[in-house]
């Protein structure tokens, strides 16, 4: 290599040293580092900084692993290759996309099911008092004469004892349905989403009956959650506690991601009044919820169920359902205002659902 006049022949060891221009920033820096790296002086770039270009997808990822973590879930980075029998487990896929040369006939395909890569780590882990583990990463669909879909998704396994063991805590109760609702709340709480609705789920796949919900954000479905079917469950190795999973679709979640600013706070004061309805067992709180919101308008900016009431006394096949009301309108409310607000929520409601105010 000929630079300025010098020869420079790079011994054979040295293969990290190429031959032509390439190679004369090798060369270069092994003279500094022979001059001395402090004997260099120092100068400012001569070019403008690059722009900064953000990357909205990767940034809003971090921000759902930092609530993710915040909320008491660790992460798990797991395999993406996995065959059909390991994920035939607890979901069965027909097609997959195949790897030409697999390094391990377990690892033949590209999962479909991010759910079945965290609950094959958690069997791994089943010994463990208390397990609560999420991922974010992505599956892979097929598709024909072409690179295979890549959606990303949200995968989230609990099981085992709700607080670990510890000197003050000995007998913990075990992780159930609405220690993953708890959680999924304040994940959507915390990426900005209001208008949330949990029903009952009737595709959600090997979940137990009656133990599973979907989520709804803006009227679409976005994931399910629920206790892992007994008959899935059987499959993999785990102790007597229920498995509590949930699985979301980050590219629908992403989309529907609200913008967000600052709400003024009102210079008028709320009013908070509580009313409970008698009505049919069948009735579906979320659906009462809705009617209320409906009714009340934008004077009604809050409604919370807090209890849940059955007895022989309020008669058989019913229920009655206690709601914590917010008023609140630019100007300050009366009592008459509250008044005539709850008794026109209150005939929407027995017109509707047929619901009776509870005395």
């Amino acid at each position: 290599m000929i630079s300025s006049g010098v020869k420079v022949t790079a011994p054979a060891h040295r293969m990290d040293i190429e031959e032509g221009v390439v190679g004369l920033a090798d060369v270069l820096e092994e003279v500094a580092r022979s001059y001395g790296f402090d004997r260099i002086p120092t100068t400012t770039m001569a070019d403008a900084l690059p722009p900064q270009v953000g990357n909205p997808v990767h940034e809003w990822e971090e921000r759902l692993r930092d609530l993710l973590v915040a909320i008491g879930l660790q992460e798990v980075v797991t395999y993406r290759m996995t065959s059909p029998e390991r994920e035939g487990r607890v979901v069965a896929h027909n097609e997959y996309v195949r790897i030409a040369n697999p390094i391990a006939p377990e690892r033949s395909v590209l999962r479909q099911s991010l759910l079945a890569s965290v609950l094959e780590v958690a069997e791994k882990n089943a010994k463990a008092k208390s397990i609560a583990m999420f991922e974010v990463g992505s599956v892979f669909e097929p598709v024909k004469n072409d690179l295979p879909n890549e959606p990303r998704r949200l995968g989230i396994v609990m099981t085992g004892a709700r607080i670990a063991p510890a000197w003050d805590v000995k007998d913990s109760p075990a992780f159930d349905f609405y220690d993953m609702k708890g959680r999924i709340e304040l994940l959507l709480a915390g990426l900005r989403f209001t208008d949330i609705v949990y029903a009952e789920s009737e595709s959600a796949y090997n979940m137990h009956p009656g133990k599973s919900a979907e989520v709804k954000v803006n009227g679409q479905v976005v994931g399910v959650f629920g206790e892992l079917h007994p008959l899935a469950k059987e499959k993999y190795e785990f102790g007597d506690a229920a498995v509590i999973v949930a699985e979301f679709d980050l590219e629908k979640l992403r989309t529907l991601s609200p913008s967000f600013g600052i709400k003024p706070v009102s210079e008028f004061p709320p009013m908070y009044e509580d009313i409970a309805v008698i009505l049919d067992e069948s009735v579906a709180a979320s659906a009462v919820e809705a009617l209320i919101r409906q009714t009340g308008g934008k004077t009604v900016t809050d409604v919370r169920l807090f209890d849940v009431y059955r007895d022989e006394k309020i008669g058989a096949g019913k229920k009655s359902l206690a709601y914590s009301l917010t008023y609140q309108a630019e100007k300050t409310l009366t009592d008459a205002d509250a008044a005539a607000i709850r008794n026109k929520i209150v005939k929407r409601l027995e017109h509707t659902v047929g619901a009776k105010l509870k005395s």
